[in-house]
C-alpha cells in the first residue's frame, strides 16, 4: 500500500499536466498555473553540414554539437466559461511563441468547446501529442515535412463527450494554412478534420486501444505560369497563364493506432501512423535542399510547384524493463515525397530533383526516468536513402545522427 501511494505521489503531475499541446495543464477551475520543460543534448553527425530532421541541420563545419531543443514556458488559466493558453520556447535560436489560444466551452458543458488563435493543427496523433511527454526524441520525418513546427493560426471546434460517447473525439479546424512564423500569403483557408477514438478497459483493464483518422484538405497559391504534374514515371511541365494566381491541391489522408499493455514484466507500447496524399513542393536545387523541396511553405513559393503523390508512416515501440525505470526504445519511419517514381529514375531526364528522393529511419536507444521530472535519452538514428541517378545521391549519404539529452520538465 505505501508503495502504491509512493507511485501515485511520484507520478502526479504526469497523471495532472495534459499531454496534449491544445489544452492547458488541467481543466479544473484554477488561476495561472506556470508549467514547462527544459530539453538540453549533445549531437554527433556522421558528417560535417548534414540536412538533419533530429534537431535542425548542422552547421558546415561541424559534426558535433550542444544545443537546447526545447527551453518550454507554459502559462495557463481556466475559469466558469473559458480557458487560455501562452507558451514560449526559448533556445538558443532566440524566444518564439508557440501557443496563444483562448477556448471558450458552457459552464456545466465541457463536451463542445472553441479554440481560437496559436494552436497544434488537430491532424493524427504525434502532432498534437506534447513533446515533454513523447517517448522518442523528435517527430517522424514525414510530419516535419508536411507540417513543420506543428501549428497554425484559426479557429477549432471540438466535440468530447462525456458519458455513452466518452471515447470519442472530433475536431474541425480552418487554419490559415501557412504555419506558426507566418502569416497567410493568400486569401484561401484550410480545413483540418480529426476523429479519435480510445478504450482503457480492456482486457482486464491491461489492454488500452487508441484509433483515430484525420484530413487536411488546403491549397498552395501558384506564383507562376508553370506547375509539374506527376505522370508515374516523372514530372510533365505543364503552363498556361490561368495557372499563375490559381491554388494547387495539398490535401492529406491519414490513420493512427496507439497500443498499449501492461505487462507484469513491464509496460509495452506500440503507436503507428500513416499519412499519404498531394504535396505541392519545389524543385530541389542549389538553394533549396533536397530534404526541404517538399516541405510545407510559410511564404508564398517563388518558382515553379511540383505536385507529388507522397506518402509516410512511423511504428514506434517501447519496452519497459519489468519494474525498472528504464524503457528501451526502437523506431522506424519512412517518408517518400513521390511514391510514383523508383529511386533508380530519379535524375534521368524526367524533371525528377533531389526533392524526390525517399527516406527511411531506423532509431533506437533507451531513455532512464530519474522520476516525474528528470529523463536522459540517449538514442541513435541510422538515415538511409536509396541510390538515385544524381551525382550527391548514387550512394547513401553519411546522415546518422546520435543524440543524448537530459530533459527537466515542472
Amino acid at each position: 500500500m505505501k508503495k502504491n501511494l509512493l507511485t501515485l505521489i511520484l507520478c502526479y503531475p504526469l497523471l495532472v499536466f495534459s499531454q496534449s499541446n491544445n489544452e492547458p495543464s488541467s481543466y479544473d477551475i484554477h488561476d495561472i498555473k506556470i508549467t514547462g520543460y527544459l530539453q538540453t543534448q549533445f549531437q554527433k553527425a556522421q558528417s560535417p553540414g548534414i540536412s538533419s530532421f533530429s534537431g535542425g541541420d548542422f552547421a558546415e563545419n561541424s559534426d558535433n554539437r550542444f544545443i537546447i531543443r526545447r527551453g518550454r514556458l507554459k502559462i495557463d488559466r481556466v475559469d466558469k466559461y473559458s480557458s487560455i493558453v501562452f507558451q514560449l520556447d526559448a533556445t538558443q535560436n532566440g524566444v518564439q511563441l508557440m501557443d496563444a489560444f483562448i477556448q471558450l466551452h458552457k459552464p456545466d458543458n465541457k463536451r463542445l468547446q472553441l479554440t481560437a488563435g496559436l494552436f497544434n493543427r488537430p491532424f493524427g496523433y504525434s502532432i498534437v501529442y506534447s513533446s515533454g511527454y513523447r517517448d522518442f526524441p523528435e517527430r517522424a520525418r514525414v510530419f516535419q515535412t508536411l507540417m513543420p513546427r506543428e501549428r497554425d493560426i484559426g479557429a477549432m471546434l471540438s466535440y468530447k463527450p462525456v458519458k455513452a460517447l466518452s471515447f470519442l473525439t472530433a475536431d474541425l479546424a480552418v487554419v490559415n494554412g501557412s504555419g506558426l512564423t507566418a502569416r497567410d500569403y493568400d486569401s484561401k483557408k484550410d480545413l483540418i478534420g480529426n476523429l479519435s477514438f480510445k478504450f482503457d478497459s480492456l482486457a482486464n483493464k491491461k489492454l488500452h486501444v487508441s484509433f483515430g483518422a484525420s484530413v487536411y484538405k488546403g491549397s498552395v497559391r501558384s506564383a507562376t505560369d508553370t506547375y509539374y504534374a506527376d505522370n508515374g514515371s516523372g514530372f510533365t511541365k505543364i503552363t498556361s497563364p490561368e495557372i499563375k494566381g490559381s491554388n494547387l491541391k495539398r490535401n492529406y489522408y491519414g490513420g493512427n493506432i496507439q497500443l498499449q499493455y501492461d505487462n507484469t514484466f513491464g509496460q509495452t507500447n506500440l503507436k503507428a501512423e500513416y499519412v499519404a496524399g498531394i504535396q505541392p513542393g519545389v524543385a530541389a536545387s542549389s538553394t533549396v535542399s533536397g530534404t526541404l523541396a517538399s516541405q510545407s511553405f510559410s511564404i508564398q513559393p517563388a518558382t515553379d510547384l511540383y505536385l507529388r503523390k507522397f506518402l509516410g508512416y512511423y511504428i514506434w515501440f517501447t519496452q519497459q524493463i519489468s519494474d525498472s525505470k528504464v524503457n528501451v526504445l526502437i523506431a522506424y519511419d519512412v517518408y517518400d515525397p513521390n511514391r510514383k517514381i523508383s529511386e533508380n529514375q530519379i535524375g534521368l531526364d524526367n524533371n525528377t530533383t533531389a526533392g524526390d528522393i525517399k527516406f527511411s529511419t531506423l532509431g533506437y536507444g533507451f531513455a532512464y526516468t530519474f522520476n516525474s521530472r528528470l529523463k536522459l535519452t540517449i538514442y541513435n538514428e541510422h538515415v538511409v536513402n536509396a541510390p538515385t541517378q544524381l551525382t550527391a545521391y548514387q550512394k547513401d549519404i553519411r546522415d546518422d545522427v546520435f543524440t543524448t539529452r537530459l530533459q527537466y520538465r515542472w
